[in-house]
C-alpha cells in the first residue's frame, strides 16, 4: 500500500518573489510563531530562496498580563501587539514586514481582496467564530485569480488549551500533484473548519481577557504556545525544504509530553 503524501506547490520551492504570508493573531502563539517565521525567512534566504514577506494582523494592544507568556517588554505595554512585534523583528532581522492593526475578517477581505491575498495563511486565534470567518474569507479569495503571484495556497491553523494544542495544515483548493510510483499523491487537505466542524461548534468562545500573568497562566501553561508554534513552524519548514509531507498536522499534549501526527491519508 502506497503512503499518502502531499507534494508542496512548486511556487514554495522555486518562487520568483518572496512567498507571501498572512499571520493572523499576535498573542501567545502568534508572537512565538512570528519569531519562528523570521528565523525561517533568514535561513531560506541563506539557502538561496527568495524568503518570506509577511503581514501580521492584530488589533489588540499589549497589557501587563501579556508579558511573560507572550513576547512583550515593559516599554511595549499600550502599543498595538502587531506594531510592537513587527518593529522588533524588522530591526533584528532587517526585514520589511508589515503590521496591520485591524482584524482579518471576511467582510474586510471582500471589500479589499488584494490587501488580504497571500500564498500562506497562518491563524493563531482564540475562538471558533474567528476560524469560521477566516475560512469564509479564504473561500472568497480562492475563486479570485486576479493576483496570481499572491495566489492563496495553504492555511495553517493553530489552537490550544491549557496544556494541549493542535496544528492543522490545509490546502486552499487543489494543489497540482506529480505522478508517483512510490507515493499516493494527495491534492487537497481539508480545512480545520470542515474536518472538525462539530468540535469547533461546541467550543466555548466566552473567555474573558486575563488581568494578570498569574491569571493567564491558569488558562494556558507557560510553554504550550512556544512548543506549539515551533512544531507547526517545523511542519511548514519541511514543505519548503523537502517539498513534500506525509503529515498535515498534529495534536500536542504537554501534560503527558505526547504528540500525535495527523497523516495526509487519514
Amino acid at each position: 500500500m502506497k503512503t499518502a503524501m502531499h507534494f508542496a506547490d512548486n511556487y514554495l520551492i522555486n518562487p520568483t518573489n518572496p512567498v507571501t504570508v498572512n499571520l493572523i493573531g499576535a498573542g501567545g502563539t502568534g508572537s512565538q510563531m512570528l519569531t519562528a517565521l523570521a528565523r525561517m525567512n533568514h535561513s531560506l534566504i541563506a539557502l538561496g530562496h527568495t524568503g518570506l514577506q509577511l503581514n501580521l494582523y492584530d488589533n489588540d494592544s499589549v497589557t501587563t498580563a501579556n508579558q511573560g507568556r507572550q513576547l512583550f517588554a515593559d516599554c511595549e505595554v499600550g502599543m498595538h501587539k502587531s506594531v510592537a512585534l513587527i518593529n522588533r523583528i524588522n530591526r533584528f532581522f532587517g526585514t520589511d514586514w508589515k503590521a496591520v492593526t485591524k482584524p482579518f475578517t471576511s467582510n474586510t477581505i471582500k471589500q479589499l481582496p488584494e490587501q488580504g491575498m497571500a500564498n500562506i495563511y497562518i491563524s493563531c486565534v482564540d475562538t471558533a467564530a474567528a476560524r469560521f470567518d477566516i475560512a469564509e474569507a479564504l473561500e472568497y479569495m480562492a475563486v479570485d485569480g486576479r493576483l496570481q503571484r499572491n495566489k492563496p495556497l495553504y492555511w495553517l491553523d493553530l489552537g490550544n488549551g491549557k496544556n494541549t494544542g493542535q496544528a492543522v495544515l490545509a490546502t486552499i483548493g487543489y494543489i497540482k500533484q506529480p505522478s508517483s510510483e512510490r507515493f499516493e499523491p494527495v491534492a487537497e487537505l481539508p480545512y480545520v473548519t470542515k474536518e472538525f466542524k462539530e468540535q469547533l461548534e461546541q467550543q466555548d468562545d466566552t473567555n474573558e481577557p486575563s488581568c494578570s500573568l498569574a491569571e493567564a497562566l491558569e488558562k494556558q501553561d507557560l510553554f504550550i504556545n512556544s512548543t506549539l508554534a515551533n512544531m507547526a513552524a517545523s511542519l511548514l519548514w519541511k514543505l519548503f525544504r523537502e517539498g513534500l509531507t506525509d503529515t498535515r498536522g498534529f495534536f500536542l499534549n504537554l501534560k503527558t509530553f505526547g504528540s500525535t501526527p495527523l497523516k495526509c491519508g487519514a
